[in-house]
């Protein structure tokens, strides 16, 4: 089959599909008419579907020539809480929630491809494994289907997944083999001091300029504490303290960001961050509480599955814009299916052009080049057909 010709006859209905999808989005764990799409989808295609595992995720398995390998293509479903501001006529209808990552993208190609998957699955010497995750971007939904017992009813031999990417023009594509994405993590910080009335400064330890202080210390830690050849992030993103303007408050609480490639620098990052904010406090004669979350681990390409995907490519887009070296400190739940099963997670260029580029990621006027889900789709299904044409490595089996 010619994959990319097949895609590009879909691509009217994919674009109808994703601007139907990008007009209902559901928050993390609420995808229900997304994942009730996706199973009536599977089931006109031919798949057993199995829906629920993992809250709302949907998984719908298929013979093709051969049972094995079993290759695994994973799509991500949920919204971010942001307020659509792109004036699109298919803009968000759900007030304060809205497709501002391209999950609704990430849905409509794997129906697509689905489908074609199914139209051809007697030529492809595997079978098939469609994952609808829910609740990427809270970082939970790919632990979510693993506790709920997937990769015991089926193991993959490899695991597939893309993501459109707006920080690249349309027509370039991230394959890379080892760290792709960071890993990512959460910390809290309560800063504790002494209220009392703003007129009597006096008689009372303001958190607030406390918090600010350490604010102003936690930028230090990468800056100054870290090998800067050494790729990290940390950083504080909310502040909470006050209520009134005559009243100083007895707390603030700040909430951030930790982004790492290596479990050595998770913990550099979180030792320097303790002894920063608890110095840094009880300097300003207040006590510190801390709380850590690692969210994701880093995730990391098979090289394997990343050759694979590179000679697919280069077969449907000679000319393509292929990067291999590519990073970035931006994080994926994927990950965790790619610590247990070989794969590849694919970056598709979906910013436009180089002169009209589209709004970043996260962004309320985030959207894509939609002529980009036909070239998705059909990546997708020429490295499954290339996976198929080989033994699966030794040390896979």
């Amino acid at each position: 089959m010619d994959f990319l010709a097949e895609a590009n006859k879909l691509l009217p209905e994919m674009i109808a599909l994703r601007r139907k999808l990008h007009q209902h989005p559901e928050l993390a764990f609420a995808e229900y008419q997304t994942a009730n799409l996706a199973a009536e989808m599977l089931n006109s295609s031919g798949y057993e579907v199995v829906e629920g595992i993992g809250g709302t995720g949907v998984v719908g398995y298929l013979d093709g020539a051969k049972a094995n390998p079993l290759i695994m293509l994973r799509f991500d479903m949920d919204a971010l809480p942001i307020q659509d501001a792109t004036r699109a006529k298919y803009a968000s209808r759900n007030p304060g929630v809205m497709h501002a990552c391209g999950h609704d993208a990430h849905t409509a190609i794997g129906i697509y491809t689905a489908r074609l998957l199914a139209s051809c699955r007697d030529e492809i010497d595997a079978s098939f494994l469609l994952v609808f995750q829910p609740a990427e971007e809270i970082g939970q939904g790919a632990v979510a289907m693993l506790k709920d017992r997937l990769f015991e009813r089926w193991k993959p031999d490899y695991a597939l997944g893309v993501h459109v990417w707006n920080g690249l023009p349309s027509g370039s594509f991230v394959i890379r083999t080892g760290e792709l994405m960071a890993g990512s993590g959460m910390f809290e910080l309560t800063i504790t001091g002494k209220g009392g009335h703003a007129a009597l400064p006096h008689l009372a330890i303001d958190p607030i300029a406390a918090a600010a202080r350490v604010v102003c210390a936690l930028q230090s830690i990468p800056a100054q504490m870290i090998d800067p050849l050494e790729p990290a992030v940390l950083g504080v993103t909310t502040f909470h303290a006050g209520s009134v303007s005559n009243i100083i408050s007895e707390q603030a609480v700040l909430q951030g960001t930790i982004r790492f490639f290596s479990p050595h620098m998770w913990e550099l990052l979180t030792g320097r961050l303790a002894r920063v904010v608890h110095e840094t406090a009880s300097a300003a004669g207040c006590e510190a509480a801390i709380k850590l979350l690692k969210s994701t681990p880093p995730l990391v390409n098979d090289g394997f599955v990343a050759d694979a995907a590179r000679r697919a490519l280069l077969r449907l887009f000679p000319d393509a814009n292929l990067l291999s070296d590519y990073r970035t400190m931006g994080s994926e739940d994927m990950a965790y299916f790619l610590e247990q099963v070989s794969g590849a997670f694919i970056l598709v260029g979906s910013g436009g052009t180089a002169e009209h580029p589209g709004y970043p990621h996260h962004h309320p006027r985030f959207d894509i080049d939609e002529n980009v889900l036909a070239s998705a789709s059909a990546l997708l299904l020429e490295t499954v057909s290339e996976l198929a044409l080989h033994e699966i490595p030794e040390k896979d089996r």
